[in-house]
Order: structure tokens, then sequence, then C-alpha cells
């Protein structure tokens, strides 16, 4: 290593993260997860209850909306909202431009659902007059499920307008917000949204572990029987919970305890307004400083959600990107790979208990990183 470089930390010394989750989490939410609890101990119902009550609240949910907890990571989640709420005899239409939206394909593949698909390229927005097309052509679709920000590339997603659509052919509507619930406002009754999935270690700032689905309460009664699998059966859950107040199986303490300190500093830092407005400065400090290097956004502003941003890979040979996260690592940032079938490419995420500073740390890192290699150009290569 250099005898001076630019290394940052995080308050608990670990490297910060620049990722779409699992991310950097504030000390105080780490030390919650220090004590242990029953899961029948009246304390931790409490701050369970008090989890599930406060989170319909982000997506102005209000009383018609439920909050369906589901032990796992988010895709957990979505695959509990997608095999619940779409029946044996249904059909849903898939809007997908990236792998998230695949991966919904494949989950409904395994539970033997029908399915439609929309698909456009992952740098390219939903086609929603063909998406209506679809609709009018397919009387049989019963369902519709979009992801909200695509982190494949970092793409926002049109959320409300096709909420819109299913609204107007009566069809059931399902949002995976995993990456933006928190920091991307989504108003669920004005979407029209049956349910909305996301997840503990996103942009609420926990620890992974829990995912859980905020679901209209007409339409969650209305899956019973649709179930595939006994775990991810949100009905039952939901149905065991409210006259319980415990889980089926053995719930993640640690990660809810965790989780209720987040929700906390969530709220205290003004809800998704002051979430997401701290993200998306981080996002303009990160995009600004690295076009001021030469690297190429793989998006165009209109279409970043500030979540996470992808780069396209430098053309010249000595940027070889496994030396350049190890040697950012070095420093104490850790990036992410591309995930883009479209173009060579990397990803840095905006999230997390992170703050224009941090963000101007990494650039400079970034900029080191980049001496120390001999890269003269970050210029990408340019399409044939």
């Amino acid at each position: 290593m250099p005898d001076e470089m630019t290394v940052a930390r995080s308050e608990t010394g670990d490297p910060l993260l620049l990722t779409p989750g699992p991310l950097t989490t504030s000390k105080s939410v780490k030390a919650a997860m220090v004590h242990d609890w029953g899961s029948r101990d009246a304390a931790f119902l409490r701050i369970n209850r008090e989890v599930l009550e406060r989170l319909p609240a982000i997506v102005n949910g209000g009383a018609d909306y439920v909050t369906v907890p589901v032990q796992g990571s988010g895709t957990f989640a979505v695959e509990a909202m997608l095999t619940s709420f779409v029946p044996a005899g249904g059909c849903c239409l898939l809007v997908i431009n990236g792998a998230y939206g695949q991966r919904a394909r494949r989950i409904l593949e395994i539970a033997k659902r029908r399915t439609v698909v929309c698909e456009t390229a992952e740098d390219t927005p939903p086609d929603l007059d063909r998406i209506e097309q679809v609709l009018k052509a397919d009387p049989g679709i019963t369902h519709i499920f979009v992801v909200h920000c695509e982190t494949t590339s970092g793409i926002l997603n049109p959320v409300h307008e096709i909420g819109a659509l299913a609204a107007k052919y009566a069809k059931g509507y399902l949002v995976d917000s995993m990456s933006a619930f928190g920091a991307l406002p989504l108003d669920a009754p004005a979407a029209h949204a049956d349910a909305v999935a996301a997840s503990s270690n996103k942009c609420i700032e926990g620890v992974p572990g829990l995912g859980f689905v905020i679901c209209r309460r007409a339409a969650l009664v209305a899956t019973d029987g649709n179930a595939t699998t006994l775990t991810l059966d949100l009905l039952d859950q939901s149905r065991v919970l409210e006259k319980t107040g415990q889980y089926r199986f053995t719930p993640p303490i640690h990660v809810i305890v965790a989780f209720h300190q987040a929700l906390t500093e969530f709220f205290a830092e003004g809800g998704q307004p002051g979430r997401g407005g701290r993200y998306a400065g981080n996002c303009q400090e990160l995009i600004d400083g690295m076009r001021a290097m030469g690297f190429e956004t793989l998006l165009p502003d209109a279409l970043q959600a500030p979540i996470i941003v992808t780069f396209r890979m430098p053309a010249d040979r000595r940027f070889v990107f496994q030396t350049f996260y190890d040697k950012l690592k070095d420093r104490g940032f850790v990036i992410y790979p591309g995930k883009l079938t479209v173009a060579d490419s990397f990803r840095i995420g905006c999230i997390g208990r992170l703050d224009r500073s941090h963000m101007r740390l990494a650039l400079d890192a970034i900029r080191e990183v980049l001496h120390e290699l001999g890269v003269a150009s970050v210029a990408a290569h340019k399409a044939a």
C-alpha cells in the first residue's frame, strides 16, 4: 500500500459499504443487538408490534393496510407476496427491466403460475403503451408485478403510472420496493397497490434477516387458499400475529430489535423526505465527481434513482475491475460489480449511514487508485 492514502471507516471501524444493501448501519443499530430476548417475551412482542404498526405510514398505507413480516431476506418477502397473491388459476403480468424482475418470473414459474412478460432493456423504462396493449389482449391476467427501483442498473420505474393501469383494468398490483422503500416516494393507496414488499436491510438502514409485505387488508383476505408453501403464506402469518402477537415460527429477534432502532432513527431524520433527501445528495455528489473524472453513467439523470449508480467500465487495459475493487476496499470502501447484459459496468451505492462527506472521501480514493493503476482515461468502449 502507498504510505499515504485516503482511508475511511464507519463509526465502528468497518469499511463503508457503497452497496444497495446490506449497507453501513449506525453504531446504535448495531448496539441494539447485544441483548437477548425470548420470542414470547412481552418486551420483544411490544417492539415487534411497534415495528409492524409503523411501516404502513411510510407508504401512506393507513388503517387499510397491514404489515406481514417474513423471516428471511427480501427475496423471501417477494416470493411470499407473489405466491400468496397470485392464485393457481391466475396470471401475472411481469414488468421486467432487470435481474429482479427475472427473479420474480422464476418464482412464479416454480410455483406453476402463468406469466406474461413486458420486458425492456436494463437501461430502458417500461413501455406503458405496450403494457396497456397486453392488458387489453389478455383478459386472463389477474395481477401486475413491477420492481420500484431495479438495482441491476439503478433505474427508477413508474410505479404510480403502472398502478393506474392496474386500476383501470381491475388487476391486482404487486410492487417490489425493496431498494426504494423509505427513500423514494410511494403512495400505496394512490398507486392502487395490493401489496408492497421490502426488507430490513435497505433504506431503513437495519440489518439483514427480515422481509415484510405491506398488504391492503381486503386484498390479503382474498388470498385465502392461494399459498404454495406453509412458511410463506402471508394470510396465515397475519392471522396468527393478529390473534397471538407471535410468529408461527422462530423470528429473527435481534434483527427485529435492530430494525426497531433503525425505524426510530428513520423517523427522527424526517421519514422518507429526510432519508431520500440525504441519499439524493449522496448520489449527486457521486455522479458529479465521477463525471468530472471522465466516468460515464449508464443512465441519464431523468431515469436515475438515488440508490445505486451504474458506471460504464473504462476501456483502458490498465483498469482491471478486481484490482480496482481490492484497492478501494483497502481504503475502506466496498463497491459492487456490474450486473448488466447491455454493458460492462460496475456499481456504487448511495444509501446507508453515509453522507456527502463520505462520498467525497470515496471519490478521493478512486482518484488515488486510478493514479496508482496508471489509468490514463476512464472513457468507456464506444458501441459499434
